[in-house]
């Protein structure tokens, strides 16, 4: 690049806005383009870009504490727990406070983005015009995707993914329907639990192919995400002592009605709610199998149960997708992998960045704020990344310190322990700092 290189952001949901920020700290000149018509993403309720899995009743996994930015802390009143309307509210915040609105290009989509053949990027626009820039920020998100699976046979009732979830009464009324919810990640969880009231749905199936460790918002009334093991303890001491607690706290699944885990406990992502145990253990849910075939109004299970349903939601998880790429080497592969030098660099594509592409536990909320730290290094000449094989063998080496507690399926394929990350991600910038020096 060269000494006053100019940047392109897409999107300004959390990622976006906050490398924006960190860019112009360090005197990057930059164009940021969102498709709607305000910040904030996927938590910027019926979002008219459609990009918004936001649902009325959503309140975040990640406790206050640790999901807030380290540049703007939240505010002291606020709860453990918050509502997707406040979250919302503190993007906006944040933007207004760092004067970042005005810099953002709003009602604007980024329609391609190709490389030249000097390695500059050539950005259309959904208005038609074209640009070309220095480095390319992808922050477009990952949860706007739904992936639906296909089943043999026909089903008579409606079908929804909980991308389009709202409310039990939008865009379907589920009132005094039987509801099948397909899946046990956090959405799945939430929504049956939602539907399960005794006044609105008649009663509520959920099938999954495997069990899960559902695990409570609170633990000997803190939020359970402020007892994580500390980074600094080794990764399986940490692991072993954390199973151990919430085997003693949240006991056998089959307790509560649900099927048996095949996996410990934080061997997947974690599955998080305040109410779903006590609406199994009540009876108000049931669990059932894998869906096998449907049969008319029936959906029939792995194990020959058979449902007589209304409605169908999918709430089985998202594709990484990048729609303005036409370069098949910047899409991820048919298993959902999509390998990254510490989840931002492609290897061989120096000035492009993703930013926020990671399933990250605790939050996401703060990863591309930690993230930004090295971009803003790296475009601004003062990091440098280190040699192909080097960074091959990093990626191959995180990959199994992030990766290896948990079992094999794509979901997993982008999982990072955030407070491991952001601590090797600062040893990172350290080491490049020095590189470039050199």
């Amino acid at each position: 690049m060269g000494s006053d290189p100019v940047v392109c952001i897409i999107g300004a949901g959390c990622s976006g806005f906050t490398t924006a920020k960190r860019l112009r700290d360090a005197g990057i000149r930059y164009d940021c383009f969102e498709e709607s018509d305000d910040v904030g993403g996927n938590w910027y309720f019926d979002n008219p870009n459609g990009r918004s899995a936001c649902y009325e009743s959503l309140h975040i996994d990640t406790s206050t504490t640790r999901l807030q930015f380290e540049d703007f802390p939240a505010e002291g009143n606020w709860p453990d727990f918050p509502h997707h309307t406040l979250i919302h509210e503190y993007f906006r915040d944040y933007v207004e406070h760092f004067g970042l609105r005005e810099t953002i290009t709003f009602n604007t989509r980024v329609d391609n983005a190709r490389r030249t053949p000097d390695g500059r990027w050539e950005v259309r626009l959904s208005s038609g015009e074209s640009r070309q820039y220095d480095a390319l920020v992808v922050a477009n998100g990952h949860h706007w995707d739904p992936r639906t699976p296909q089943y043999p046979g026909e089903f008579d009732g409606a079908t929804l993914h909980s991308h389009s979830y709202r409310s039990p009464f939008s865009p379907v009324d589920m009132r005094g329907k039987r509801v099948v919810v397909v899946g046990m990640g956090n959405s799945a969880l939430d929504i049956a639990a939602e539907l399960s009231h005794r006044s609105i749905a008649e009663h509520v199936w959920v099938s999954a192919r495997r069990g899960v460790w559902v695990l409570p918002k609170y633990r000997g009334g803190k939020p359970a995400d402020k007892l994580m093991m500390p980074p600094w303890m080794p990764k399986k001491l940490a692991l072993r002592l954390a199973r151990k607690a919430i085997k003693s706290n949240v006991g056998a699944m089959q307790d509560y009605g649900l099927p048996e885990p095949d996996h410990e406990p934080l061997s997947a992502h974690p599955s998080v709610s305040i109410d779903f145990l006590a609406k199994a253990g009540s009876g108000d849910l049931t669990c059932v199998p894998a869906i096998e075939r449907l049969e008319g109004p029936e959906v029939v299970c792995a194990d020959g149960t058979k449902v007589e349903a209304d409605v169908i939601v999918f709430a089985t998880g998202y594709k990484m997708s990048f729609p303005f790429f036409d370069d098949r080497e910047l899409q991820p592969d048919t298993e959902h992998r999509f390998p990254l030098f510490k989840r931002i660099f492609k290897p061989g594509v120096d000035n492009l960045y993703f930013a926020g592409l990671a399933q990250a536990s605790p939050t996401i909320v703060n990863l591309a704020e930690q993230q930004s730290k090295l971009i803003a290094a790296h475009v601004a000449g003062e990091y440098r990344l280190p040699g192909a094989a080097e960074m091959q063998r990093i990626m191959a080496q995180d990959e199994r310190k992030h990766l290896g507690q948990y079992y094999n399926t794509p979901r997993h394929t982008i999982q990072l322990d955030f407070a491991r990350y952001v601590r090797d991600l600062r040893r990172e910038i350290v080491v490049g700092r020095k590189r470039a020096t050199r």
